[in-house]
């Protein structure tokens, strides 16, 4: 997930182009995607990340913007929504108990399951159903928006696993539970 250095995946005006990758992070982006078995979203970041599924067919992208929506499509895709009526290609809509979801995908996945999005993140990080937390840090401060960690009643120790900076100072941060 892409954040500000203040924690905000959006600023106050819901932007959040100020994380927009450039081409270096792009292609990490790529590689994190690559070896994914399966995305995770809630229904706002699921609709945010639909564009994805066709922007390839656009000859003006450079490269590395057409090989992540190739990725992107051909992976599952799992959507948790209590409103959302259907999904699209590769896509599978729950409504369910996300709990016992997130274990059966655990089983199933080919590769590990990629959550996307604050609010599905945030659900998963309350249930203590995140394993690792891979952040790309932005080194901007937006003052205020939407906060990518939940509001929690406890604290959760975490172990650096590691840590990758980019040309744009941006910071790859990889920490698991300890």
């Amino acid at each position: 997930m892409n954040l500000s250095l203040d924690g905000f995946v959006e600023g106050p005006d819901g932007e959040f182009g100020w994380s927009r990758p450039d081409e270096e992070v792009h292609r990490f982006h790529n590689q994190i995607a690559r070896d994914l078995g399966v995305f995770l979203y809630g229904r706002r970041m699921y609709k945010t990340m639909v564009g994805w599924q066709n922007v390839d067919e656009d000859p003006s992208l450079p490269a590395y913007v057409a090989e992540f929506a190739h990725i992107w499509r051909e992976k599952p895709k799992v959507v948790f929504s209590t409103t959302l009526e259907t999904v699209g290609p590769n896509c599978r809509l729950v409504r369910g108990n996300i709990a016992a979801e997130i274990a059966s995908l655990k089983q199933q996945a080919s590769g590990d399951l990629g959550v996307s999005g604050p609010a599905l993140a945030s659900t998963l990080a309350r249930l203590g159903l995140i394993d690792e937390y891979r952040l790309v840090v932005f080194p901007v401060m937006v003052g205020g928006g939407k906060s990518y960690f939940p509001m929690l009643d406890h604290s959760v120790r975490l172990h650096l696993l590691e840590t990758r900076t980019f040309g744009c100072g941006a910071v790859y941060l990889r920490y698991q539970p300890a």
